[in-house]
């Protein structure tokens, strides 16, 4: 499926339900940009890692993501169905972020890092759920139209999060916050959580509702 980016997010629109998904999808683009664009530089300033830990944790947190992805996210789906698994990967997600946010040390980031793995749960079951909402023939315009949130968030998010992380330790704001980034990377989940539960909620009381399998990669 051919055209410009702008014509694919145009796809987006064409149901109030896929639109709102959309928007819950971004809002989790959103929170990613607070790893790859802040992670480093927030476990050296507040709890004074050097490269090595920085590097095993960082390693820790893509093998979990891995291990999800390869061997929970199918059972899951087909245990909790996608509405539920979406939801129990943004709340692992969300308690891992709070976790970053409020750890006093470095050993208690750790413990956030199978919780931040089992995240993993919730973008191919929200994919399947916004899949199910456009005609096969769209499909293809729906990756492109994701693939340019994903852009746009990627834009937005590392500015978001590295000046929200100045604004936490800043003397001159007296807030002494410096998990700041990460709280707001939780609140990101929790409103893309409420927002993708409600929109989803018809999707659950439809009798004899086919699970739809997520997109071909």
């Amino acid at each position: 499926s051919g055209g410009s980016p702008f014509g694919a997010l145009a796809l987006l629109r064409s149901s109030p339900a896929l639109l709102g998904l959309a928007g819950a999808t971004a809002l989790i683009f959103l929170a990613q940009e607070s790893l790859p664009s802040l992670y480093v530089l927030y476990v050296m300033q507040r709890y004074g890692w050097d490269e090595a830990a920085v590097g095993l944790s960082l390693a820790a947190v893509g093998a979990g993501s891995m291990v999800v992805s390869a061997a929970l996210i199918g059972p899951a789906v087909a245990r909790l169905g996608e509405r539920w698994a979406m939801a129990a990967g943004l709340a692992f997600g969300m308690a891992g972020f709070a976790l970053f946010a409020l750890a006093p040390t470095g050993r208690l980031i750790l413990a956030a890092i199978p919780l931040l793995s089992l995240w993993a749960l919730t973008g191919p079951a929200l994919q399947a759920l916004m899949s199910r909402r456009v005609g096969a023939e769209e499909q293809g315009r729906l990756q492109g139209a994701l693939s340019g949130l994903h852009g746009i968030t990627g834009m937005i998010g590392p500015v978001l999060f590295t000046q929200s992380f100045a604004l936490g330790i800043a003397p001159a704001a007296g807030l002494g916050l410096p998990g700041l980034p990460y709280g707001l990377a939780a609140a990101l989940l929790a409103v893309s959580l409420v927002m993708a539960w409600r929109i989803t909620r018809a999707d659950s009381a439809q009798p004899g509702a086919e699970p739809a399998l997520p997109p071909a990669e």
